[in-house]
């Protein structure tokens, strides 16, 4: 009767790690995800300093989303 409970308590104790484990990859995920965006901005906020290539940088983003916008459009038919 003795290994009859400490078999449910291990089996109860194993599940309970499993959740815990399951639970914590969201959080990783997510962790995982803003330090990627940091480290792909990081250079762009650096180019926003010079003012000359600030301008440049600017003008090519309002581009890059025009020109996106655009494709996406033509692609779809609207």
């Amino acid at each position: 009767m003795i290994t009859i409970n400490l078999l449910k308590q291990k089996i109860y104790s194993n599940m309970e790690n499993f959740w815990t484990n399951i639970l914590r990859y969201p959080r990783f995920f997510i962790s995982s995800l803003v330090g990627l965006i940091l480290v792909i901005l990081t250079p762009l906020r650096n180019l926003f300093k010079n003012p000359k290539l600030r301008a440049i940088a600017g003008i090519s983003i309002i581009l890059f989303f025009a020109l996106l916008t655009f494709i996406l459009k033509s692609m779809t038919g609207l």
